[in-house]
């Protein structure tokens, strides 16, 4: 999902792993969109981790900056964004776009070990997020 969203966010896009996002890079951001997989109700443990090493440096840095979240969920992905919504409320980003839950219904234990493809229609969807963003950012409306 994250490779479409920067897929249709061309070269105004730049795909980085949580893991390897880092203050200094977060800064120079115009927008974001976060994308991870809910797991046991919450964003992924990678996804927490960055926001933990990330939150405090970058406060008052990216006031007002706008983001969007794509999630790929099991069953419902509201965990996860909530928990997101919550965390950049703090950095006072401004959400928009809706939020993009992608629902992989994965719900007995063989779902939920298996590796998950995600369907081209939500494909589409992410790659069309990434547009938006990067059209509204180039354009100024964000």
């Amino acid at each position: 999902m994250a490779e479409a969203v920067a897929e249709g966010a061309g070269a105004s896009g730049l795909l980085i792993a949580a893991q390897q996002a880092g203050p200094e890079i977060l800064a120079m951001a115009s927008a974001f969109v976060f994308v991870c997989p809910e797991n046991l109700g919450t964003m992924s443990g990678a996804m927490k981790e960055m926001f933990d090493r990330c939150y405090y440096p970058l406060l008052d840095q990216v006031s007002g900056r706008a983001y969007a979240t794509a999630i790929a969920a099991g069953s419902a992905g509201q965990g996860a964004e909530s928990q997101l919504d919550r965390i950049v409320k703090g950095w006072r980003l401004r959400r928009v776009a809706d939020s993009l839950i992608i629902n992989l219904n994965a719900q007995a234990p063989a779902e939920i070990l298996a590796r998950k493809i995600v369907p081209e229609s939500a494909l589409l969807q992410c790659r069309e997020l990434g547009r938006a963003m990067a059209e509204g950012t180039r354009v100024g409306i964000f």
